[in-house]
């Protein structure tokens, strides 16, 4: 219990203290929500990756998909790496670079309203941010209710309280830069600690091939009749498996707080090494907890699922490891969620604040009073999240997985489409972008509500979310099609970003003169 404590004490040491230092960076709008876009490829793939990866992801999705699809849950980890990493810093990363500069947005809302030229865009995108990013905060700390109480034996509120004042304190002092700084520790702790319990609970089992053979043998007849069926390469129902895999993967196209990294990015180069960096960290984070989630079923001699539920898996299969390889975990998951947390609360201050606030309600905003809204705000957020975290857990409301894919769902819903359909395509209207934000929001709704209002196949808020995502896809460009064109002389002017001639060396372009 001593030394658990001790690396509590350390790592929440070194939280508040990167905070403290990066004030400096924190002293206008600009320095507070992008580090003055002037931030490096490893802490912007770490940034990424962190946010990206919490306790909703090792101890809910894991958990529950994991003993659902057996192994084949890998392949949401491996969705995430290619799909959520990779192809989005590909097709993302550079245009969103250059077009939010050239426009001067800090926040998605307000990429909103001035490529679309819509102040009202900007008012019901920040809008959507603040309802369905509170959910998603509020999942964060569910991730850690059940470790700590095994692991401390402490009153699970103790652990929220504590959790959220030190998120708070260390963004409100150092605000994209304090975050960023300790995404990248953070980042660190999560790859060594997956790999080294990933290794431990396997060991507990015989090894690899060993937890893989009595996999093959786990059989669950209202699943499947399949023999070993949870060792298979895609589980015994791929068709849902792959509707995570889009929700978990495509989703994080359309988050605010994933964006908006490449908005702070400093240089080409930069995004460039963000790329690799950040692929690699998902495939080790990502595809690592859901591996180690898919031998859930080896624990299910002490697992009663119908009375634990899903979120008390991982915590089994790490209860009889050593107690410095449970501290390990300890820090594993709280790195992976108050990442997360901040990057979370953040964009939802930065939102609130620039593109609701500032101008709507408030005419005139200095920046000092700006700075001060938004460290209000943050500490609002994280208030109302830990509430409502206290109150579900008590209250038994819904699985963590369900309540971040309301949340994903309705947000990558909503601006997925619009957002990307907005950095390559000059035709796209303000009507399909509100038709996009409506249909994502309202369907979400809709299957929190009243879920038998869907088909079974959508009845679930994962496949409902992911369904949103690809409808978006493709109501954008068909109603930008039956709508009035905008303005073609300001958007060419706005996409003249990408055109802009620079000079590089040799070794990146050869150039029209011979080479000898």
């Amino acid at each position: 219990m001593v030394l658990k404590i001790l690396m509590l004490i350390l790592f929440f040491g070194c939280m508040v203290a990167v905070g403290i230092y990066c004030r400096r960076h924190a002293t206008d709008v600009s320095g507070f929500v992008l580090g003055g876009r002037s931030v490096g490829p490893w802490l912007t793939a770490f940034a990424y990756g962190t946010s990206y990866f919490s306790a909703v992801i090792f101890i809910g999705y894991a958990g529950q998909f994991g003993w659902k699809y057996g192994i084949a849950s890998t392949w949401i980890g491996l969705g995430n790496a290619f799909i959520g990493s990779l192809l989005a810093w590909v097709l993302l990363g550079r245009r969103t670079r250059l077009m939010t500069q050239k426009l001067s947005t800090a926040t998605m809302p307000e990429f909103f309203g001035k490529r679309y030229l819509s102040n009202k865009l900007k008012i019901g995108a920040s809008a959507i941010v603040f309802i369905f990013l509170i959910p998603y905060t509020a999942s964060l700390y569910n991730g850690l209710s059940r470790l700590f109480g095994m692991a401390f034996q402490i009153d699970y509120t103790v652990c929220i309280i504590v959790m959220a004042i030190l998120t708070g304190i260390y963004v409100i002092a150092g605000g994209y830069m304090a975050t960023a700084i300790n995404d990248f520790i953070q980042g660190i702790i999560m790859l060594v600690g997956i790999v080294a319990v990933i290794l431990s609970v396997l060991a507990s089992k015989g090894g690899f091939m060993a937890s893989l053979d009595a996999l093959a043998r786990v059989e669950d007849s209202a699943v499947s009749t399949t023999p070993g069926v949870f060792a298979s390469f895609f589980g015994p129902d791929p068709i849902n498996l792959f509707s995570v895999v889009i929700l978990t993967s495509l989703g994080t196209w359309g988050l605010p707080q994933m964006v908006q990294k490449f908005y702070a990015i400093r240089s080409e180069k930069a995004i460039s090494k963000g790329t690799i960096i950040s692929t690699l960290f998902a495939l080790v984070v990502a595809g690592g907890c859901y591996f180690l989630g898919g031998f859930g079923r080896l624990f299910s001699d002490q697992i009663n699922i119908a009375a634990d539920g899903y979120d008390a898996i991982i915590p089994t299969m790490l209860s009889n490891l050593p107690d410095l390889f449970i501290g390990v975990v300890i820090i594993l998951v709280l790195s992976a969620s108050m990442s997360t947390l901040s990057s979370l609360v953040l964009a939802s201050s930065s939102t609130l604040t620039l593109d609701f606030i500032k101008g709507l309600l408030v005419k005139e905003m200095s920046e000092k009073r700006q700075l001060f809204v938004m460290r209000i705000l943050i500490v609002v957020f994280i208030a109302i999240s830990a509430v409502i975290a206290v109150v579900q857990y008590k209250a038994n409301v819904t699985f963590i997985a369900q309540l971040m894919g309301i949340s994903w769902g309705a947000l990558a819903g909503a601006f997925l489409a619009p957002f990307i359909y907005g950095l390559y395509w000059k035709r796209t209207t303000k009507a399909a972008v509100w038709t996009s934000f409506l249909f994502g929001t309202i369907i979400m709704v809709l299957n929190m509500c009243c879920p038998t209002l869907f088909p079974v196949m959508l009845q679930s808020p994962i496949n409902c979310g992911a369904f949103a995502m690809v409808a978006g896809l493709i109501l954008v460009p068909v109603v930008s099609l039956f709508t009035k064109a905008p303005e073609r002389a300001l958007l060419d002017d706005m996409f003249a970003c990408y055109n802009t001639m620079v000079t590089v060396p040799a070794k990146e372009a050869l150039g029209d003169a011979d080479v000898k």
